[in-house]
C-alpha cells in the first residue's frame, strides 16, 4: 500500500495489535494493518508512540519526519544491509572525474529529455507560441549537454534549461493558483509551495530506494557533497521531477482540487498549506507513485515507486562495473 502520511497537527500514532491507529483529541480518525505499511512519514506537530517506533524498526519500515511545512527533518530506519564493497566501489568511483562527468551526464539528460516531452505533451493540449519556443531551445541544450566537458558546464547547461522550462511552466496552468517563476525557500507563490512540497516527498522516497540498494545516499555525482544532503538521491530524482511531481502539480491546479482556499500566509511570509490542502496534494502524488509505466528497453510495466528502485538498481551496476552506461527512466 502507499506509505501512511500523517498530517494532522496534534495527532498521536499509536499501535495496537498489529495495526497503527492515529488519533487526535481522543478519536481514531485512521487505521492501517502494520504489515502492509510501507513507509511512515509524519508532518509538523505529531506524537510517535516508542512502541510504533520499535515495532516499524523490527519491520524495517522508515519512519520519515517533515515540518508542518513540508521541509525534510530527518528519518529513522531500521539495520540497512552489510554492503561494504559496494559502498567502497561507490566512494572510489566518486573520485573517476570521467565517470563522474559520464553519469552526471546521463541523470540530466534523463531530466530535460522528461522535461521537453512534458512540455510536448502540453503543446497539444494547450498549443502556443511559448510552449513551441521551450521545445526547440530544450532541444538545444539536450545537444550541448553531450558536448559538456566538465562539471561545471553541465550545471550551467541545467540551470539554463530550469529557465527556459519553469518560462513555460505557466502555461502549463490552467486553474487559479499563481505561479510567477521559480522560486526556493520561502515560495513566493502557491504553485511553488507546491512543486517544494513534492520535491521534498519525493526525495525521501528516493533516499529510501538508495538506501534499499545498499548505496550510500550522501554521496553523488553531479551535486556536491555537502554533510546532511543526500546527493546520491537528489541525483537520481532529476529524471522524476518532471514526470511525477510536476505532473501532479500540473493536474493537481488544473483540475481545481487545490484552489487559494486550501492556502494562508505562513510563518515566513510564503504561502503555507493547509492540512485539508496537504491530503489533497498527498492523494495525487500517491495515486502517481502507484500508477504503472513502462520502464527500460524491455518496456516491463510497473509502477513509479518501483522505477526509483529500479534506477537506484542501474547506478549500483554501474558502480560495480565501471561502466557509466547509465539509462535514464524516459517518457514514452
Amino acid at each position: 500500500m502507499p506509505p501512511l502520511y500523517i498530517v494532522e497537527q496534534g495527532a498521536i500514532l499509536r499501535k495496537k495489535g498489529e495495526r497503527l491507529i492515529v488519533i487526535r483529541d481522543g478519536d481514531v480518525i485512521v487505521e492501517a494493518p502494520l504489515p502492509k505499511v510501507d513507509q511512515v512519514i509524519v508532518m509538523g506537530n505529531v506524537q510517535v508512540t516508542t512502541q510504533v517506533i520499535s515495532a516499524l524498526l523490527a519491520s524495517h519500515i522508515d519512519l520519515v519526519f517533515l515540518t508542518a511545512g513540508g521541509r525534510y527533518k530527518g528519518r529513522l530506519m531500521g539495520a540497512t544491509p552489510g554492503l561494504v564493497r559496494l559502498r567502497q566501489r561507490q566512494y572510489e568511483a566518486a573520485q573517476d572525474q570521467d565517470f563522474a562527468l559520464a553519469l552526471a551526464r546521463n541523470f540530466l539528460l534523463g531530466k530535460l529529455s522528461n522535461q521537453r516531452v512534458l512540455v510536448q505533451r502540453r503543446a497539444r493540449l494547450q498549443p502556443s507560441a511559448a510552449h513551441t519556443k521551450a521545445q526547440e531551445e530544450l532541444g538545444e541544450l539536450l545537444s550541448k549537454l553531450e558536448r559538456c566537458g566538465s562539471l561545471d558546464e553541465l550545471r550551467g547547461t541545467e540551470g539554463r534549461a530550469a529557465a527556459v522550462y519553469y518560462g513555460a511552466f505557466q502555461e502549463m496552468l490552467r486553474g487559479e493558483l499563481p505561479f510567477n517563476g521559480r522560486s526556493y525557500y520561502p515560495p513566493t507563490d502557491p504553485v511553488n509551495a507546491l512543486l517544494s512540497f513534492g520535491y521534498t516527498l519525493l526525495l525521501g522516497d528516493m533516499v529510501s530506494a538508495v538506501e534499499t540498494v545498499g548505496l550510500d545516499p550522501y554521496l553523488g555525482f553531479l551535486h556536491h557533497a555537502e554533510d546532511g544532503r543526500p546527493s546520491l538521491a537528489l541525483d537520481l530524482m532529476e529524471e522524476f521531477r518532471p514526470v511525477i511531481v510536476d505532473s501532479v502539480v500540473i493536474d493537481a491546479v488544473n483540475h481545481r482540487r487545490l484552489t487559494p482556499a486550501h492556502f494562508s500566509e505562513g510563518d515566513g511570509g510564503g504561502p503555507r498549506l493547509s492540512d485539508e490542502g496537504k491530503r489533497r496534494f498527498l492523494e495525487y502524488y500517491a495515486r502517481r507513485m502507484e500508477s504503472r509505466v513502462l520502464h527500460g528497453p524491455s518496456g516491463q510495466q510497473t509502477t513509479y515507486r518501483r522505477c526509483l528502485q529500479l534506477q537506484a538498481r542501474q547506478v549500483a551496476r554501474c558502480i560495480l562495473s565501471r561502466q557509466a552506461d547509465y539509462r535514464p527512466f524516459s517518457l514514452r
